[in-house]
C-alpha cells in the first residue's frame, strides 16, 4: 500500500474507506507504480469532492449522483483551471478506472465511464542533448572522479549518469537495482518496470567501465542492512534515491555547459540517438519499456526534424 497523510485535503471522512479500497485494487491487482498510485488517488479525490454528499453522520460521496454528465462536468471544470491536456487526459484514464472498479465491485449500477473522452495529450517533443552535449556531460562526470577530494560519492555519480545514458531506463527503476541485477559479464541490467514488468536492457563498455569502478568504490560504502543489495547508495548507506539523481543530472549538465535537463532528458537522448543511429522502433520500444508503439515513435519526428535541419544548412539547392 503507498504511503499517505490521512485526512487529506478535501478528503470527506466517509470518503476514507472508498478510497482505500481503491488504493488497495490499484497498488495489488494493476501493478501501478506507487507513483500513477499517487496520482490516480489524488485524481479521484477532486472528483469524489465535486459531487453531493450523502444525508450520513460521517458525510460521504453519493456514489448515485456519478453518472455521464458529472464526469463530463468534472472534467470541464478542471479543463477551466487550465491544466495542461496531458493532466487532463490523465484525470479522465483516472475517473474511468474508478468507474470501472466501482462497477465491477457493485458500488455503481453501471459504469458511467465507459463513455467518457478526453483531450488526447499534446504531442510534445521532448529535450534532447545531441551526441556531443552528452558525452561532456559523462566526460565532465568521469573527470570528477579523477580529484582527490571527490570521493567514491563522485565514481557514483558518473556510473549512475553512464548507466541511465547507456541504458535509457527510467530514473525510478536505476535507483531499484540491486546489485544482482547486473549481468557484468553480458553487460545486462534485468529492470523492474511500469506495472512489474520486467525486461533486459544492454549497456555498452565505457557504462561497464564506470560500473566495474563504482562496485569497487561500493565495497567500502557504510550500508544499512535493508538496503544492502541496492545497487546505488545514498550518503548514509540507504538506496540512492530519484529526487538525489535529479540533482545531481542538473548540477552536472550546468558543470559541463550543456542545456539543463532531467534525468528523464537523457531517457530521451538515448532514444532518439538511437534511431538517429540506425536502431530500429521495436527494439527502441524494447530497450525503453514502452507499452506502445506510437509513444516510442514520437522520437522519429525529433529525427526528422535534425534531418531537415541537416539538410537546409547543407544542400546547395535546399
Amino acid at each position: 500500500m503507498v504511503s499517505r497523510a490521512a485526512g487529506a485535503p478535501g478528503e470527506r471522512a466517509g470518503d476514507a474507506g472508498l478510497l482505500e479500497a481503491f488504493e488497495s485494487f490499484l497498488d495489488a491487482q494493476r501493478g501501478l507504480s506507487a507513483h500513477t498510485v499517487r496520482a490516480y488517488r489524488a485524481d479521484v479525490l477532486t472528483l469524489l469532492a465535486s459531487l453531493p454528499a450523502d444525508g450520513r453522520q460521517v458525510p460521504a460521496t453519493d456514489l448515485q449522483h456519478l453518472d455521464l454528465t458529472a464526469l463530463r462536468s468534472w472534467l470541464a471544470e478542471q479543463s477551466g483551471r487550465g491544466l495542461a491536456r496531458a493532466t487532463l487526459a490523465r484525470r479522465a484514464a483516472s475517473a474511468r478506472t474508478f468507474t470501472a472498479w466501482a462497477h465491477r465491485t457493485g458500488r455503481l449500477a453501471s459504469d458511467p465511464g465507459l463513455r467518457l473522452l478526453a483531450p488526447k495529450p499534446d504531442s510534445v517533443i521532448p529535450v534532447v542533448l545531441e551526441v556531443d552535449e552528452a558525452a561532456a556531460v559523462l566526460e565532465t562526470a568521469r573527470a570528477m572522479t579523477a580529484d582527490g577530494d571527490a570521493g567514491p560519492a563522485a565514481i557514483r555519480d558518473w556510473c549512475v549518469l553512464e548507466l541511465l545514458y547507456a541504458s535509457g531506463v527510467r530514473v525510478a527503476e536505476l535507483v531499484g537495482l540491486d546489485v544482482h541485477d547486473v549481468n557484468r559479464a553480458d553487460r545486462l541490467i534485468r529492470v523492474l518496470g511500469k506495472g512489474g514488468k520486467e525486461r533486459m536492457v544492454p549497456f555498452g563498455v565505457p557504462a561497464g567501465r564506470a560500473l566495474e569502478c563504482w562496485l569497487e568504490a561500493r565495497a567500502t560504502w557504510p550500508t544499512r542492512d535493508a538496503d544492502a543489495d541496492a545497487l546505488f547508495l545514498g550518503q548514509r548507506g540507504g538506496r540512492l534515491g530519484a529526487r538525489q539523481v535529479r540533482d545531481m543530472v542538473h548540477r552536472m549538465t550546468a558543470v559541463a555547459g550543456v542545456r539543463d535537463l532531467a534525468p528523464h532528458g537523457l531517457r530521451h537522448s538515448t532514444a532518439t540517438h538511437l534511431l538517429a543511429g540506425g536502431s530500429d522502433l521495436r527494439s527502441v520500444q524494447e530497450v525503453l519499456g514502452h507499452a506502445s508503439l506510437s509513444t516510442t515513435q514520437r522520437y522519429t519526428h525529433i529525427s526528422a526534424d535534425r534531418l531537415r535541419s541537416a539538410f537546409s544548412q547543407a544542400h546547395p539547392r535546399a
